[in-house]
């Protein structure tokens, strides 16, 4: 950039260095977060994996099971931040019907779909682990 030019938005954010880009980056997830909790989808999500994480401490597993339910649970949430964050990038393009923007929403959606189903097959295994579960 040459002295005499105004940097640009992206530079005037991204271009902070040491502690001050650190704070700058906590704000922003912040910020991303609080947007993402306007979301019925991910405030549900929040829900379900919170009674989850709870009934994860509340039952018998061992370390191995609970970090693997945890890391689930988390993966849930971490797909629905980049499927809300798709789908806020989408509908900035236009919110005009296109074929290319109903499948970046698609595979946002599959995306989750697959998340979800690993979350609940999991849970599954470990309950029929621990408890003999007879559930297929």
């Amino acid at each position: 950039m040459k002295p005499q030019e105004k940097p640009s938005y992206a530079e005037e954010v991204k271009g902070k260095t040491g502690i001050k880009r650190i704070i700058n980056a906590m704000r922003y997830s912040a910020e991303g977060f609080a947007a993402a909790m306007s979301e019925q989808g991910f405030r549900q999500l929040v829900y379900l994996n919170t009674a989850l994480t709870a009934l994860n401490l509340f039952l018998p597993f061992g370390p191995a099971t609970r970090m693997m339910l945890f890391m689930a649970s988390c993966i849930t949430l971490i797909v629905e931040l980049f499927n809300t964050g798709l789908e806020a990038a989408v509908d900035h393009t236009s919110m005009a019907r296109h074929p290319l923007a109903k499948r970046a929403k698609d595979v946002g959606s599959a995306a989750q779909s697959v998340a979800l189903l690993l979350l609940a097959v999991l849970w599954l295994m470990a309950l029929w682990r621990e408890y003999g579960l007879n559930l297929f």
